[in-house]
């Protein structure tokens, strides 16, 4: 019996020593979080996408209302983009205006959508050093081009990645609400320049016109 007790009593005394141990091993070696989402502050950004690749293009994607895909030479309503994580290193895109998703066709042709099809709407993000962006489709692999002049029979993968530098954008402010009017000087010429009367008090024939 007294064996019994000794051994339950030893046995105890390795349970603060186990806990410790393996609170300093927690703590000596956390668990990283290498999520790329940490770098951009959230799941959802704002951005224009400028490019300047190297088929003479100077433009910012836009998404039009007919679901047509270009470019504008300046920032527009139509070139703010959503893009929103849809896991580690693959976005979805959404113009902000028109509410249209942005795809690819297995030829690499762009168009907008107001349906998110998973396979033709999701891009790979790839991030350059010199803070541009590479995007593909995931499910195509062809690399994303602002519609151009090239040649019919020139394969889209050919052409090589276009790089992107994702601009910060926010939507146009609202106008803002009418404030209170500032109050008018006191009319000197006036028998009640404090305005203690009323509107209809006339004025003093003494400083009438």
């Amino acid at each position: 019996m007294d064996s019994d007790e000794t051994g339950f009593e030893h046995s105890g005394l390795w349970v603060p020593v186990l806990a410790g141990l393996l609170l300093g091993a927690c703590q000596a070696h956390p668990i990283p979080d290498s999520s790329p989402l940490l770098q951009f502050g959230g799941q959802v950004r704002q951005r224009y996408l400028y490019t300047d690749d190297a088929q003479q293009t100077e433009a910012h994607l836009e998404i039009r209302e007919d679901g047509t895909v270009g470019g504008a030479a300046h920032q527009s309503p139509e070139s703010l983009l959503q893009l929103k994580a849809l896991k580690p290193g693959v976005i979805q895109i959404l113009g902000v205006k028109t509410s249209r998703f942005l795809c690819q066709k297995p030829d690499g042709a762009l168009y907008g959508s107001l349906h998110f099809d998973p396979e033709a709407c999701s891009f790979r993000e790839l991030l350059l050093e010199n803070g541009y962006n590479v995007y593909q489709s995931e499910a195509h692999g062809l690399p994303l081009h602002l519609p151009g002049n090239k040649s019919p029979h020139r394969d889209p993968a050919s052409r090589g990645p276009a790089r992107f530098l994702p601009l910060p954008g926010l939507p146009p402010a609202p106008p803002e609400p009418p404030g209170i009017l500032a109050p008018q000087p006191p009319d000197v010429g006036s028998s009640d320049p404090l305005s203690m009367v009323g509107p209809s008090q006339a004025r003093s024939p003494s400083y009438a016109s």
